[in-house]
């Protein structure tokens, strides 16, 4: 009677040990892929908000200038050498190199 109670208890381990092994990897994934990914969201848009007036910026796509106004979700840069102002939304914005970072 205990051998089967026994045997019974083991096979029971045996279908939660199946199931812990793809749990694991879903927290270990989370943890290497997802966390890191959510902290630098949330730094680029603190460095989304943070903009302002004489800031140095890169786009997305590799255009570099300086911001001459800040709307509500664009930006008006003035991109050199013929100071060509054009407006971004600010999602396009990659980096931002203010004066006191530059110096």
């Amino acid at each position: 009677m205990v051998a089967m109670w026994l045997q019974s208890a083991t096979s029971g381990l045996g279908s939660l040990g199946g199931l812990a092994l793809p749990i694991l990897f879903f927290i270990v994934l989370y943890f290497l892929m997802i966390v890191p990914n959510q902290r630098k969201q949330k730094k680029w848009q603190e460095m989304l908000g943070k903009i302002k007036s004489g800031d140095r910026v890169t786009t997305n796509g590799g255009i570099r200038g300086t911001v001459l106004s800040v709307k509500d979700d664009s930006v008006i840069l003035r991109v050199q050498p013929d100071g060509v102002k054009l407006e971004f939304v600010k999602s396009a914005i990659a980096a931002v190199t203010t004066d006191e970072s530059a110096a």
